[in-house]
């Protein structure tokens, strides 16, 4: 009997194309689109889950001869990564929510219906590769072929459970080779556009979106530099992030940007480029992948941002779920409720969230 394999399907070709690589593979498949919100009014160009997806992946799965479901995760997405992203704005922090969505939706709800429903695997369009170590007995999270779709820092957190009935087929293949695999067989999202803003925040407005949400209002405040001297209004504490510099809405003789958020004083620091230097961090939510734990400091590669190049750093293990990551170099704009992500070579290691600056 084949395998059977349950392919989330968002309507993109990468996804799409995931399911026919599967599919051609023996598996016994069937797409799930996932239902995470209501967007269909939404004025952004970048947007996932609108009526157009659905039908982008129906019409695939029709293409390649699988069947198509449409899953509801409102409920699940609203609590686990829309109140996770404005909590996290309302506490002085810039969340992530790529990683709640892959976390706590894709690879645990979704998991969950696959069990129940008797599949054996979880397949994904997401760009990263799985193997297994017979020398550690565990199985290792990858980076892509490709280095700029390389999506391994977004799957940090995934367990070993996940990752034995986890296929990522996009892992091993550039971009252009996976558009190409789309033209030659039709796929009618072939030449669509990867969505590239958070995709329920309309047109990027992230405190609009939070402002809507939760009905309230977020009380103007002080821009300060590192002395405390107050230099302007800011106008709310959700409004910024850690380096933003534009739209401030005041005029230096040197670029200002932005260094800390102080929720308890609702007043934001701002400094000089030179200031938004650190070496040390605390993370905290850990989860290891190619080692149940480690012991005593490890020298690796961290990165602190997605789309960040590794950088050389000492991790120490303070506790079950804490860490202590000291970079070799100064790094810029570390910012906490962002995910950092250690690697040894093309091997997650593991990662967590950051949670306070040292120095």
């Amino acid at each position: 009997m084949n395998k059977k394999a349950l392919i989330a399907m968002s309507g993109g070709v990468d996804s799409s194309v995931a399911a026919y690589l599967i599919k051609s593979s023996g598996y016994d498949c069937t797409g799930v689109t996932m239902k995470l919100f209501d967007n269909d009014e939404s004025s952004t160009h970048y947007t996932c889950c609108s009526l157009d997806d659905v039908e982008d992946a129906r019409s695939v799965c029709r293409k390649i001869g699988i069947p198509h479901y449409v899953y509801n995760y409102k409920d699940s997405f609203k609590e686990k990564v829309i109140m996770r992203f404005v909590e996290a704005y309302e506490n002085g922090a810039t969340p992530n929510p790529c990683i709640d969505c892959n976390r706590f939706i894709k690879f645990k709800r979704l998991f969950t219906r696959a069990d129940e429903l008797g599949f054996d695997y979880v397949v994904t369009g997401h760009y990263a590769c799985v193997d297994f170590d017979n020398e550690r007995n565990r199985f290792l999270l990858k980076k892509a072929a490709d280095p700029s779709k390389d999506q391994s820092y977004v799957l940090y957190f995934l367990t070993q459970e996940q990752l034995s009935k986890t296929l990522f087929p996009l892992g091993k293949l550039k971009k252009c080779a996976v558009r190409k695999i789309a033209s030659d067989i039709d796929l009618i999202n072939a030449n669509k556009h990867d969505s590239q803003d958070i995709c329920f925040v309309p047109d990027n407005k992230y405190a609009d979106f939070i402002r809507n949400f939760t009905g309230k209002d977020y009380p103007e405040g002080d821009f300060v530099d590192e002395e405390g001297k107050i230099l302007g209004n800011h106008k709310g504490i959700i409004a910024y992030t850690v380096g933003q510099r534009k739209g401030l809405g005041l005029s230096f003789p040197n670029p200002m940007y932005v260094k800390e958020k102080n929720v308890d004083n609702n007043k934001i620091v701002l400094c000089e480029n030179s200031g938004l230097f650190s070496k040390e961090l605390i993370a905290t939510d850990v989860n290891f992948i190619s080692v149940d734990t480690i012991t005593e400091p490890v020298h690796i590669k961290a990165k602190i941002r997605y789309n960040q190049q590794e950088q050389s750093a000492t991790v120490t293990k303070i506790d079950d779920n804490t860490i202590h990551v000291v970079f070799d170099e100064p790094q810029r704009a570390i910012t906490i409720g962002q995910a950092v992500v250690l690697y040894d070579g093309d091997i997650v290691m593991g990662g967590g969230i950051i949670s306070k600056l040292l120095s």
